[in-house]
């Protein structure tokens, strides 16, 4: 073999490694995107999930305590707040209808807590429970949206994957976090 065709190969070579490391990086921004948004679609099916439960809550609720019906028209405020955000919001928006939802999903329990009947009511324990249950899945849903925006930032800004984060129109995405002042959830005593 003559020398112009050994450089030849090693050239050959050297761009096809090249591009396929291209492909790779590519790829793998590409797919730390998809997880993360993927992610945020979980957030929004328990928010939802969360929205069409209230109703249910509320009339059962409203059943046993109709004079309070401003926290009734709070809750409703929320629970359409988070169904829009659900939709088309920013994860801050998301964030700011769940705590609000949250904070009024407080201050109807705490007027449950008046009725006794009410509290001892199968279908409100049913209710309490799918709530319940709902807001663990929520929270593991955020945890889990945080964890893949990790993974993808840390892509997105560490050599060699940030140089193809602009090929592959991948960008650093917002965490999961609960609005200024609004860390620790509402105390609600039962």
């Amino acid at each position: 073999m003559s020398i112009a065709l050994v450089i030849l190969l090693i050239i050959i070579v050297i761009i096809v490694a090249l591009v396929l490391f291209g492909m790779v990086g590519f790829n793998k921004l590409r797919k730390a995107d998809i997880a993360a948004q993927e992610s945020l679609g979980g957030i929004d099916v328990q928010l939802t999930r969360r929205a069409d439960l209230i109703p249910n809550l509320v009339n059962t609720v409203k059943g046993y305590a109709a004079h309070e019906s401003g926290v009734f028209e709070e809750v409703a405020r929320a629970r359409g707040a988070v169904a829009q955000a659900a939709q088309n919001g920013t994860v801050e928006q998301k964030a700011a209808a769940d705590q609000a939802m949250t904070g009024a999903l407080g201050r109807l329990f705490a007027v449950a807590e008046n009725y006794p009947d009410l509290k001892a009511s199968t279908n409100f324990m049913q209710l309490q429970a799918e709530l319940s249950d709902t807001e663990n899945k929520l929270s593991f849903a955020r945890q889990f949206y945080n964890d893949a925006v990790s993974r993808l930032n840390q892509l997105v800004q560490t050599i060699p994957w940030m140089f193809f984060s602009g090929i592959a129109g991948v960008k650093a995405r917002d965490f999961y976090q609960a609005p200024e002042g609004q860390q620790a959830p509402p105390q609600v005593q039962f």
